[in-house]
């Protein structure tokens, strides 16, 4: 009776023939000729003394990495420059791509829904963050794995939303509770109420974007958390922001603001491959350390991955 609950996410493309680390690389690509064309040059050889080190501090907060963590990053590097006895600027490479490293790995947690059944996920993020996307590419990561999906419509304010996320949902084989001109809380409650009943494993449910200056929404969202809690105990269990990499340092104060008001457990960073301030991911790091579960960059189907410091650093300062 409920096999569309069980059926198997499709393939990925055909066209998606590249690895993840090679795609990664080139959806940096925008934030690496940033860095990397002038990085050459200032690594291409000489010494290394405060000009250099001044230089390399306008480079990283260009590339939106903040402040504090621009600071960070170059305190490292001074401490392996010392360590290492490290004398030409050519070596600076390495020891760039490891402080990054070092300050981005408290960030790399994977998402666990084994936890609890079925297991919730609230996305919440500003409009045009990609929320509906990032759904999409999360249900058929979660099928890939072996979990059913139910997927909630709770945005019930933007045009078109509900009907996105039921397309989304006939591409993966995965069924969409959708009420017309319904309140969110009521639409999320009963998808949940129907996971319950179904024996599905995860339950992701959508919210409608909004500004965190928009109070009125804020208060919204945090009542659909506090329905959430009642249709399951405990739930949500996990609360994903999705954040749009092209606004740079306005992600930050995205994250805190979502943060205060409702205990996000994990970070989306989505249009990676179309903005030259990737480094925001370093400022988040230093300000507001919340897991980053997953990155995107591009719009294939499993363009959605897990976030890997080391990874991420190499594809930046290749």
């Amino acid at each position: 009776m409920f096999d569309v609950f069980k059926k198997k996410a499709p393939e990925a493309e055909p066209a998606a023939q590249t690895t993840w680390a090679e795609r990664l690389k080139a959806g940096l690509a925008r934030t690496r000729e940033q860095l990397n064309t002038p990085i050459s040059e200032l690594f291409s050889g000489g010494k290394i003394d405060d000009d250099l080190y001044e230089e390399l501090e306008t480079l990283l907060l260009t590339a939106d990495c903040g402040v504090s963590a621009t600071q960070q990053i170059l305190d490292d590097i001074r401490g392996q420059v010392s360590r290492q006895t490290l004398k030409d600027a050519g070596e600076l490479r390495q020891a760039l791509r490891q402080a990054l490293t070092r300050q981005l790995s408290p960030l790399a947690q994977p998402l666990e829904t084994t936890a609890q059944q079925p297991f919730v996920i609230m996305l919440a993020g500003v409009n045009g963050a990609g929320k509906t996307t990032t759904i999409g590419k999360l249900a058929w990561r979660l099928q890939r794995e072996g979990k059913s999906v139910l997927i909630a419509a709770g945005d019930t304010f933007r045009a078109a939303a509900r009907e996105q996320l039921q397309a989304w949902g006939e591409r993966n084989n995965v069924h969409v509770v959708a009420q017309e001109s319904a309140d969110p809380a009521a639409v999320i409650f009963d998808a949940i109420n129907s996971a319950k009943a179904k024996g599905i494993d995860v339950v992701i449910a959508d919210t409608a974007g909004r500004l965190p200056t928009q109070l009125n929404l804020m208060e919204e969202i945090r009542k659909i958390q506090r329905v959430i809690g009642k249709a399951l105990p405990g739930a949500p269990h996990e609360i994903l922001l999705v954040l749009d990499a092209n606004t740079g340092q306005n992600a930050v104060n995205q994250v805190k603001a979502f943060d205060e008001a409702l205990g996000v457990t994990g970070l989306v960073l989505t249009k990676l491959d179309g903005t030259a301030k990737g480094g925001v991911i370093a400022a988040i790091a230093k300000t507001r350390p919340i897991p980053v579960r997953f990155i995107g960059v591009g719009e294939q189907i499993d363009d959605l991955q897990p976030f890997d410091a080391a990874e991420f650093s190499a594809a930046l300062f290749a």
